[in-house]
């Protein structure tokens, strides 16, 4: 994988490209991404920014997310446009494989596949350009330090400023996570010489959702938590049905795996949802626990080292055991 500076005397020239990040993106991989777009078109090139699921109505907001195409709905089109590219911007995963039914096509293009992650222990045999750096605390913030580290930070307009806001902003925990360095800071007073409404950004990304929502949170925590003070754990199971009788949309369930974390004494949080065809689990903890390597161990999944995620095929009281089992094996770190 070369390094990005390879690519700078090359941005003057333009190309077709595709920008595409991780399944159910959240705030930093849409934010970066449709800053990256609001970058790239004002240096003439051809960008078409491609999801490769559907993402939660409250990112719809963001400068042109209408644009996005989705590749599970649109896939011919989608397909077509990575035919066509010459670079394919790969944001904030990896490993080809958290892009999903879009992998198969990312393998067969013939396009220089660029990197800009900061998780840990990157697929670098599959991409031709790249930086992964777990020290940064937000792919928004990654894009940011490209613009600029090209030369092209007067380029830098409110478009982008919200985007890559957004992104850093909720990546950080709303700058309480302890990757929020004075980098991130500098950032952000860079990205409001703009202008743009930061209050704004909170607003579209904190009081946009439906009142079914928090109906599913009350039930959800009161409920189907339980807590493990031995352990200092909190665990969430929701099981497919309560997501049929809330109605729960996509992104509906972010945040909820934090509630608990904010309890006295708990060093780990859980959350397992039964998604029907898979069984998708957040962990956050506290402290000196690890939950990036507990992920990649149980739950075939990763992250970070205080936010990770992961996945299961099993049945739902199957994963439970197992969290528990995993649970109960790290006593000693969870004390």
């Amino acid at each position: 994988m070369k390094p990005l500076e390879e690519l700078y005397n090359q941005l003057s020239g333009p190309q077709n490209i595709v920008i595409t990040f991780h399944q159910k993106p959240d705030a930093d991989a849409m934010g970066s991404g449709l800053g990256l777009y609001h970058f790239l078109i004002q240096l003439g090139h051809n960008v078409t920014v491609i999801s490769p699921t559907n993402w939660a109505a409250f990112l719809n907001w963001m400068p042109d997310a209408q644009k996005v195409i989705d590749f599970d709905a649109a896939s011919q089109n989608a397909r077509a446009k990575i035919n066509e590219a010459r670079w394919i911007f790969c944001l904030d995963f990896n490993t080809l494989s958290r892009t999903k039914n879009m992998e198969d096509a990312l393998i067969h293009s013939m396009a220089d596949k660029i990197l800009i992650d900061h998780h840990k222990e990157p697929q670098t045999e599959s991409f031709t350009y790249g930086i992964s750096n777990p020290a940064k605390s937000s792919t928004a913030e990654m894009i940011f330090d490209f613009i600029e580290e090209s030369g092209n930070d007067a380029l830098i307009n409110e478009a982008i400023a919200q985007c890559l806001y957004a992104g850093v902003m909720t990546d950080t925990g709303s700058f309480r996570f302890d990757s929020t360095t004075a980098s991130v800071h500098s950032m952000v007073a860079r990205l409001m010489q703009t202008g743009f409404d930061h209050s704004k950004v909170h607003e579209n990304l904190f009081d946009n959702f439906l009142e079914n929502r928090y109906r599913f949170f009350g039930n959800t925590l009161l409920n189907r938590m339980e807590i493990f003070y031995e352990y200092n754990t909190a665990l969430i199971v929701v099981p497919q049905q309560d997501l049929i009788r809330y109605e729960i949309k996509t992104g509906d369930t972010e945040g909820l795996v934090n509630f608990p974390l904010s309890i006295r004494g708990i060093k780990l949080a859980a959350i397992i949802i039964d998604r029907g065809d898979e069984r998708k689990s957040s962990f956050r903890s506290k402290g000196d626990f690890d939950v990036n390597t507990f992920a990649r161990k149980y739950f075939n999944g990763g992250g970070h080292f205080h936010a990770a995620g992961g996945r299961n095929t099993e049945p739902l009281d199957e994963v439970v055991r197992k969290f528990k089992a995993a649970m109960k094996e790290n006593k000693a770190t969870l004390e």
